[in-house]
């Protein structure tokens, strides 16, 4: 067995499953995050009385933190009642951060989990050696009243980095390519473990951006097997090493990708589609907008890439630069670490960790015909405002040259 297949073997009480089974699976983390107050109503709607596992489940306020509506405090409101009734003790009020990097930090999520969140990028815990995957609101109710849902093992289809990286090449560029050729479709309903030894040479917070943008494959979930690196960055936060499902050696992929990293230049997703992906146009690309920031690119790592690149420099003239931390703790390593008065001194903006204009919300919504470089995982028309404005998809390293020079531009360019 693959060890995702393990992992819900495990969950359910079996010796073995196979790709198609559906099975029923114990749940070990649940999220619910502050765009979803239907979880709560469909948990009364359904009889709910009680939650079942109410040290399992979390609710983080990340998409409208702080509220930026009347309906999203009164949303939050609800949440803090029912947390408060029902005995959840982790509630990640505003300010916390994104909820795939708030659970990171929270010690509850490691190798062999299954976890479930209201939110698609769920596949970022298959960096953590986790088995995580998103939700409706219908299905999270169900677990919050049994502790249990229903699963379909997935096919596992693998993807291999090998060589070494660029100047001015990261993770983002890495996934953006791999979307790019084998497009949004490519993984529908399956898993996608990254392997090679490129992976085994990045960093943690550079994992967890290749397994978040799996699901811009469709995949239902991802995976990369755990190691030191792992168990280090675990570590960090309380978790205690505890056994760690191995894939069996005789294992057979549905099907196996491989890339030569050292041939990839910086990436852009261009507006309109996450899979039409291209090197950085030749042409000049006046950029209005730039923002660094969520659940695929604003962690430590990122904020640091930025602010080497803008040390001792400023933003261009007519660009705006947004940079929100993934989360409480990553804002104050930030800090500690002299990056965020490097980013001020700049002339960047920062903003509460969470979200942001990801979703198009606020915190640096977008005006027609505006154009923006995004560290964000998503560029469809509107996703961060108006349907008129541009959003190119690239990396932290990209979007810190983007802002230095006020035109779209990769780092190895200056």
């Amino acid at each position: 067995m693959h060890a995702l297949e393990k992992i819900l073997a495990r969950a359910s009480g079996r010796k073995k499953v196979t790709a198609g089974e559906i099975v029923i699976a114990k749940v070990d983390v649940v999220e619910v995050n502050d765009l979803y107050l239907q979880v709560v109503k469909s948990f009364y709607e359904l009889g709910g009385t009680e939650v079942a596992n109410p040290d399992k489940t979390t609710f983080v306020f990340d998409h409208y933190s702080p509220a930026p509506t009347i309906k999203a405090a009164c949303n939050h409101k609800s949440m803090r009642e029912f947390c408060s009734k029902m005995g959840i003790r982790h509630l990640f009020d505003i300010g916390e951060g994104v909820c795939h990097q708030v659970l990171a930090e929270s010690g509850m999520v490691g190798p062999g989990k299954i976890v479930v969140e209201t939110d698609s990028h769920t596949t970022t815990m298959g960096a953590l050696g986790a088995f995580g995957t998103g939700v409706g609101v219908t299905d999270m109710a169900v677990i919050l009243i049994t502790g249990k849902l229903w699963f379909k093992v997935p096919r596992v289809m693998k993807v291999v980095l090998e060589g070494d990286l660029r100047d001015g090449v990261m993770a983002k560029d890495l996934i953006l390519h791999v979307i790019g050729h084998l497009k949004q479709d490519a993984a529908i309903y399956k898993a996608v473990e990254f392997a090679g030894d490129a992976v085994r040479k990045m960093p943690q917070e550079e994992r967890m951006v290749l397994c978040n943008m799996a699901v811009e494959m469709g995949a239902k979930t991802a995976y990369i097997a755990p190691d030191g690196v792992t168990y280090e960055y675990l570590a960090r936060y309380g978790w205690e090493k505890g056994e760690v499902p191995v894939t069996d050696e005789d294992y057979e992929y549905e099907s196996i990708v491989e890339y030569d990293v050292s041939e990839i230049t910086p990436r852009v997703a261009l507006p309109g589609s996450v899979d039409n992906v291209a090197s950085i146009p030749d042409e000049e690309i006046r950029i209005d907008q730039v923002f660094l920031g969520t659940c695929t690119g604003g962690r430590l790592n990122d904020i640091r890439v930025a602010a080497e690149i803008l040390e001792g420099k400023k933003v261009a003239a007519g660009t705006r630069f947004v940079v929100i931390p993934a989360s409480r703790l990553v804002f104050q390593d930030a800090m500690k670490a002299g990056y965020i008065e490097t980013l001020v001194d700049a002339g960047v903006v920062l903003s509460t960790p969470g979200c942001g204009p990801c979703l198009g919300a606020h915190e640096g919504i977008l005006a027609s015909g505006e154009k923006c470089v995004s560290t964000s995982s998503r560029n469809f028309p509107g996703r961060m405002g108006s349907t008129e404005a541009q959003v190119y998809i690239a990396s932290p390293a990209t979007a810190a040259a983007t802002a230095l020079k006020g035109r779209l531009c990769g780092a190895d360019s200056l």
